[in-house]
């Protein structure tokens, strides 16, 4: 079983109103992101986001934190393995985690590539989109120094970019159509964490 939980229902309005954005990202992309479709999406009164998020750039940051927070609830970055942990549970885990947001979460990676485009002409965005993305980072360069990489910082950016560049493929590229499944994504891993630390970690796919 692959599935995470499934995030609470929007609690709060600030919830309902970055997850009406991150909806209208999916289906309208960026043009299609303002004030009065948010509140009609979210089925909030007329001036509710307004109100909330006054700017432009107040609810881009709105959605940002949102999508991060969706994201960690499919990531599970808690569920990610401690220091001293042997290898394949270290590949166990980032293929549990990114099989789940491959196949259950797809429009979420859209919403995603979005806000990171839009980053890209918003120095103001950028600074705030990269903050709420070290949520992810820290932990993944801290595993790694754990399990004994020689360089961390070099090798987390070089697992992370291989995250993202098959999470790209598959949800807008030409592999669009041909999910890995998660004993694929775990011999990728594997791979990749044994030339990163030397060691070999596969088990025959368990």
């Amino acid at each position: 079983m692959t599935a995470a939980p499934a995030p609470a229902a929007p609690s709060n309005r600030a919830d309902r109103i970055g997850d009406a954005a991150l909806d209208l990202l999916v289906e309208r992309g960026m043009r299609g992101l303002t004030h009065r479709a948010v509140d009609e999406r979210a089925g909030l009164p007329q001036g509710s986001t307004s109100n909330h998020a006054r700017t432009r750039q107040a609810l881009l940051e709105t959605a940002v934190r949102r999508q991060a927070e969706r994201e960690a609830v499919v990531l599970a970055p808690h569920e990610m393995p401690g220091p001293g942990a042997a290898p394949e549970e270290l590949v166990n885990a980032l293929a549990l985690a990114l099989h789940r947001y491959l196949t259950d979460h797809r429009s979420l990676l859209v919403s995603r590539y979005e806000l990171a485009l839009e980053a890209t002409r918003r120095p103001e965005l950028r600074t705030f989109f990269d903050a709420a993305g070290s949520v992810f980072r820290t932990p993944v360069i801290a595993m790694l120094r754990a399990a004994g990489s020689p360089a961390p910082e070099r090798q987390g950016l070089s697992l992370i970019a291989w995250c993202e560049g098959l999470m790209f493929s598959c949800a807008a590229g030409s592999f669009h159509a041909e999910v890995p499944s998660r004993a694929e994504l775990r011999t990728g891993f594997d791979e990749l964490l044994r030339g990163m630390l030397g060691t070999g970690t596969d088990d025959g796919g368990r």
